[in-house]
């Protein structure tokens, strides 16, 4: 199943930078709606507590912490609540850690809750900014996964909260718009996108994205790959939306992976296969080390596109949610993700579909441009 967080990247931005908050508004600065930071200009306010004050909450804080690290997000969640009720009930970084770590298994009563008593605890008007966002990625989250319109009606609300604070802060602009699509209120959310596009520079990440939901908002709600920025091996700047009209296989790989080893001569195949059709192969490795990962390219012939994210915490994989590898991500022409792995015997039949799609989807354009 693909996960909601998939959806729209701004809310696994948020979860991803929320690991080392400072503050609350330089969490919201930095979680902007892809994984490169886009224009979400909140001032720095009061610097949050980097830790609790109670010697015994910082040790669980500290345990919880670890776990983190080590994936266990189950009972680092457990940890971090548990560190604010030894805090007082009134830890800012035991609540910021508590978001994140329900963020990372889609447990949005959790996540609510921790925006909720973040909202209690904080004082400028920018962090409690910050908070209404984080209640409002979760609960869009919710509304998405699991068909809660009242959870996306109470994200706009959280959004709108925000935007009452920030008028011309990207990130809720852009988040809003996506939940407008999904309430299928198209005008609404046409000009949240168009509001949106007036507040960023048109070299930000996510203002193509933004131009086509604007253009076409029921593709906002569709399930549209998170967007990214990244420089390939060869020096290539690429982002998803500078792909739209190919059809793009994302495989998330590392040296150190047997099964990935395995999976490499397919994914050279289909590579070689598809060559020259609007179809492009972007291998993302989680190695840490740069020369094993460069000696292993070049010897293996890998001669399409490489990006190295640097492990599971790594931008890319985190905002594709990437707990195992080998892991694949088929995504059509239109950006909208397909859930298929290359060791499916099938995938080859249903990448010749979605490039024939592509196919016929440029020929269309072409000719109405000539109109």
């Amino acid at each position: 199943m693909v996960s909601p967080r998939l959806l729209f990247s701004f809310a696994a931005a948020a979860a991803f930078f929320l690991s080392s908050p400072a503050s609350l508004s330089t969490a919201f600065a930095q979680a902007a709606p892809s994984a490169t930071t886009s224009a979400a200009t909140a001032p720095v306010a009061t610097r949050a507590t980097q830790t609790p004050t109670d010697a015994k909450a910082k040790a669980t804080f500290a345990d919880a912490q670890i776990l983190m690290k080590g994936h266990n997000f189950v009972f680092a969640l457990e940890g971090f609540q548990k560190a604010d009720k030894q805090d007082g009930g009134h830890c800012i970084p035991c609540e910021m850690a508590a978001y994140k770590a329900a963020g990372q298994i889609n447990d949005f009563k959790a996540e609510r809750e921790a925006a909720a008593a973040l909202l209690e605890h904080v004082t400028s008007a920018v962090d409690k900014a910050t908070a209404h966002y984080m209640a409002g990625a979760a609960c869009l989250a919710d509304g998405v996964a699991n068909h809660h319109e009242k959870q996306l009606e109470a994200a706009d609300g959280e959004f709108r909260a925000a935007l009452q604070m920030q008028p011309e802060n990207a990130t809720c602009l852009f988040g809003d718009g996506r939940t407008l699509a999904y309430l299928k209120q198209d005008g609404a959310a046409r000009e949240r996108f168009q509001e949106f596009l007036r507040v960023v520079s048109p070299s930000d990440v996510d203002y193509a994205r933004a131009q086509r939901f604007a253009e076409r908002p029921e593709l906002a709600r569709a399930r549209v790959a998170p967007n990214f920025r990244l420089t390939t091996m060869d020096g290539q700047t690429v982002t998803l939306e500078s792909l739209t009209g190919k059809v793009v296989l994302i495989d998330f790989w590392a040296t150190w992976c047997g099964p990935c080893r395995e999976a490499l001569p397919h994914v050279r195949e289909i590579a070689k296969k598809f060559a020259g059709q609007p179809f492009v192969v972007l291998s993302i490795s989680l190695d840490r080390e740069d020369g094993k990962w460069k000696d292993f390219v070049a010897k293996n012939d890998m001669t399409w596109m490489q990006y190295r994210d640097g492990y599971f915490e790594g931008p890319i994989a985190t905002l594709f949610g990437v707990r195992a590898i080998p892991s694949t991500f088929t995504i059509d022409s239109d950006g909208v993700l397909q859930d298929q792995h290359v060791g499916d015997a099938e995938i080859e039949g249903k990448l010749k579909k979605l490039i024939a799609r592509a196919n016929e989807a440029a020929q269309k354009k072409t000719v109405a441009e000539l109109r």
